[in-house]
């Protein structure tokens, strides 16, 4: 599986890389004659290579993903207004596929797509894939304490999510769905249900948006926020009943114009019979996947970039969040504070696309990733 993810986008280099030569796509950029790829994924139907090493501390701390991100610009909205042609930028679309492959043995093979339907003004998302994931979780016992349960979890994902425009505003509404087929080959009975073994889940969701930013790869300016209605039930081809809320919100404000501070909040609320996979968990750099778990998270984090280059920047950041747990209290749950830095490069000017590395410390453990746009994702 590792040797066919590396073929897969190997593949996929050298074709793009044979067809950025034969239209003489220059991959420095023609102002600074710095390293860029703005041409090549604009005129050349080249991707953006985002070979990475996996240091996720809940899947083995080491491991490697390959993937291929296409860009696709869009040409702007060209609107009449008082008889005269306004043109409105238009979001681009963006494909990619590519593996992954962990020292805990976890593998995933994926492939997404997102983008802008003009007619409808809308945007779309959709994505796919195979997982098979070995993962730990954690729960805290009367007179015990904390104890550790680890999992092999083997899920199909589908999800898909259409939203509208509002008139020319930056208000968006519109559907959201996730299934998931999913099956546990390792198993420990006295943490879930019974059910939990082999299950599916059919989730149909209400989403809200405002998108104020001013680039979706990595952001100078600009508010964002989004929230999720969604709900589980029998009569959708579901095994279980629950529902949940998830809110967040995200502003970057320019200090200078070579200092940007970030801050993002968010909220998640689960209730009902959820399977132990689906409960929310704190989600920060230098925390493990899955390893504060509740049914009500709250969060906090600020991030800080100084691009004291064109090309070169540093990057700042941290938050701190708590994990509630159904029959917990708010005021008896404990915070969880992590922080760290990073650096980036401007890979495509074009674009305003970052990449570059953090290093993070959790509550337990020291984390590095690597780092594709904004690392604040939802």
């Amino acid at each position: 599986m590792k040797k066919a993810i590396q073929i897969f986008c190997l593949t996929c280099f050298f074709t793009g890389l044979a067809s950025a030569q034969k239209q003489k796509v220059s991959l420095r950029d023609s102002l600074d004659q710095k390293l860029d790829l703005s041409d090549w994924v604009l005129t050349a139907n080249g991707f953006i290579p985002f070979p990475s090493i996996i240091t996720e501390p809940a899947l083995g701390s080491f491991g490697g993903a390959l993937f291929a991100v296409f860009v696709d610009p869009n040409t702007p909205y060209r609107d009449s207004v008082d008889g005269k042609v306004v043109e409105t930028r238009a979001k681009p679309n963006i494909f990619g596929a590519g593996g992954a492959y962990t020292a805990n043995g976890t593998w995933v093979l994926g492939a997404a797509a997102g983008g802008v339907i003009k007619k409808w003004r809308s945007n779309y998302r959709l994505f796919t894939g195979y997982a098979d994931v070995n993962l730990e979780f954690y729960r805290t016992f009367e007179n015990l304490g904390e104890k550790e349960f680890e999992f092999n979890i083997r899920t199909i994902p589908i999800s898909g999510q259409l939203i509208k425009q509002f008139g020319r505003s930056d208000w968006y509404a519109g559907l959201n769905y996730l299934f998931l087929k999913t099956e546990l080959a390792r198993t420990n009975p006295e943490f879930h249900d019974p059910k939990d073994v082999n299950s599916t889940i059919s989730r149909p969701g209400i989403l809200i948006e405002f998108d104020g930013r001013d680039n979706i790869f990595t952001p100078n300016k600009g508010f964002r926020w989004n929230t999720l209605f969604s709900t589980s039930a029998e009569w959708l081809g579901s095994d279980y009943s629950y529902s949940s809320v998830n809110t967040a919100a995200y502003w970057w404000i320019p200090v200078s114009d070579k200092l940007i501070s970030g801050f993002r909040a968010e909220y998640q609320n689960l209730w009902g019979d959820a399977p132990f996979y689906m409960l929310p968990f704190i989600s920060m750099r230098g925390i493990p996947v899955a390893r504060y778990q509740g049914n009500i998270i709250g969060l906090g984090e600020t991030e800080w970039r100084w691009d004291f280059t064109s090309r070169f920047s540093l990057v700042g950041f941290g938050g701190a969040a708590k994990a509630v747990l159904e029959g917990d209290s708010w005021g008896d749950s404990s915070w969880r504070v992590s922080g760290g830095a990073g650096g980036r490069y401007l890979i495509a000017r074009k674009l305003n696309l970052r990449m570059g590395m953090d290093v993070a410390r959790g509550p337990e453990q020291w984390a590095y990733y690597f780092v594709f746009g904004t690392s604040w994702v939802r």
